[in-house]
């Protein structure tokens, strides 16, 4: 998904725009996580940028895109620029020689 999504919508309340823009975040990620994985692979990753715009939207990791599309909102933009790009993934073994951690 690369969108670019208004935050001033008149006649709503930005409360809303921005929650409606978290709903829309949501669902596209579980609808691509629904996807059937491709061979080799055993869980969908997702490339996540956002930004004021394309040129100045930075890498983030699915877990920031909210905090940081609060924090643009509150600085005041009219629009924010969001790209999430579904790849496939593979997990990776700690090394070996890591030190344990306790639960």
């Amino acid at each position: 998904m690369r969108k670019n999504f208004p935050l001033a919508i008149e006649g709503r309340h930005p409360d809303r725009v921005l929650d409606a823009i978290k709903h829309e975040i949501r669902k596209y990620l579980q609808r691509e996580r629904r996807r059937p994985v491709p061979e080799g692979a055993q869980f969908w990753d997702f490339d996540c940028r956002i930004g004021a715009t394309r040129e100045s939207a930075d890498p983030v990791p699915v877990t920031e895109l909210k905090p940081r599309l609060d924090a643009l909102a509150r600085d005041g933009l009219a629009s924010v620029y969001l790209e999430i790009l579904a790849r496939p993934g593979v997990r990776v073994a700690p090394p070996a020689d890591a030190a344990p951690v306790d639960g």
